[in-house]
């Protein structure tokens, strides 16, 4: 056995292997996104039956083999076990989970994400919140940490920062009325600016403590789901669950 590093992280996904064992993705901060077998998780008495599972937050004792890292002890702070009371919350959370495997990679500093990933799942838990919402703040936030977010503080073709009263999918941000004729673009009023503006740069503690209403969440709602059609080139399979079952 090699020795041990203690890694603070979230399990994303589980699979099993062989008769007893699982191997799982781990979201960590000091590594990123690591897998690593957990011997005997599957056993019913096994100290690891809850900790290898999705959702599952806290400290991880492993060590590196020839090939992958393996589990050697847990303390696990959050299990997340409400999402599993709410068919919609962990229908979305399932979803979080998958994106942040596939924008993170081993090796990287995973501080931010997840950080994020943390917090969005914690909004999930919130009744005051709308999960659809949830969702937009969480793409949108991953995709600036991505360095792939629309600029929506100048006008995309002239530089103005100010009159961005349109938003271009094509263009990747704002436009001003005089950059405005030959291109394809929806009004933008002051309220969906804001909130454009709000999701991108907001700290993290503050991120998820305002609501839409209605018509301006559904304009929003329009301009990240075209944004991302347009320019995520993955397809997730939980969006797409999340689409046959209404939740978009």
């Amino acid at each position: 056995m090699g020795q041990t590093i203690t890694l603070t992280g979230m399990v994303l996904s589980a699979m099993p292997v062989g008769d007893y064992d699982k191997r799982i993705l781990i979201l960590t901060r000091e590594r990123g996104k690591i897998a690593a077998f957990v011997r005997g998780a599957r056993r019913p008495n096994s100290v690891f039956l809850a900790a290898a599972n999705p959702f599952a937050f806290g400290q991880f004792e492993v060590f590196e083999g020839k090939s992958s890292y393996n589990v050697a002890k847990v303390n696990i702070s959050s299990y997340f076990r409400e999402l599993a009371e709410d068919l919609d919350a962990v229908s979305y959370g399932f979803y979080f989970l998958e994106m942040a495997a596939y924008y993170t990679q081993e090796n990287m500093d995973g501080t931010d994400f997840l950080n994020l990933l943390y917090m969005t799942l914690k909004a999930l838990l919130k009744t005051s919140l709308d999960n659809r919402l949830v969702r937009r703040i969480y793409e949108l936030r991953v995709l600036v940490l991505h360095g792939e977010y629309p600029d929506v503080f100048a006008c995309a073709k002239c530089g103005r920062k100010d009159s961005l009263h349109y938003f271009s999918i094509q263009r990747r941000g704002t436009l001003c009325p005089s950059c405005l004729k030959g291109e394809r673009a929806v009004p933008v009023d002051a309220s969906l600016l804001y909130a454009l503006q709000y999701m991108i740069t907001a700290p993290l503690e503050k991120l998820y403590t305002f609501t839409l209403a209605a018509p301006v969440f559904v304009k929003l709602d329009g301009i990240v789901e075209g944004y991302i059609q347009q320019y995520q080139e993955h397809t997730f399979q939980s969006a797409q669950m999340l689409r046959i079952c209404g939740r978009t």
